[in-house]
């Protein structure tokens, strides 16, 4: 069942960049792509559990601060080493100026 929830403002975060939310105890990344689209992962990194708000935008991949690890944000896909395990990704919408993730 879908539970959105707002995570940011639209322009709270740069294109190309990352930004953390916390919520019902978990963490979450925000994303808006260079194409200005929005997405949704789990907010640490699968291998060492870093939070990957910390880390650095190229395109659509995010590069986890601590071992450069990197996933796909679109897909949630690992993209090598250390990191092997898939983030889980969120559906997002935007609605007048919010984002908002389903949680659910």
């Amino acid at each position: 069942m879908a539970q959105w929830i707002e995570a940011c403002g639209k322009d709270d975060i740069d294109e190309e960049d990352v930004m953390r939310f916390d919520h019902g105890g978990k963490t979450y990344a925000i994303y808006r792509s260079p194409d200005d689209k929005f997405y949704a992962t789990d907010g640490l990194c699968t291998h060492e559990k870093i939070h990957l708000a910390d880390g650095l935008v190229m395109d659509n991949i995010i590069e986890c601060p601590k071992h450069n690890g990197r996933f796909d944000y679109r897909t949630g896909e690992a993209k090598g080493a250390p990191v092997c395990i898939n983030l889980k990704t969120y559906p997002v919408k935007v609605d007048g100026g919010k984002v908002l993730i389903d949680v659910g």
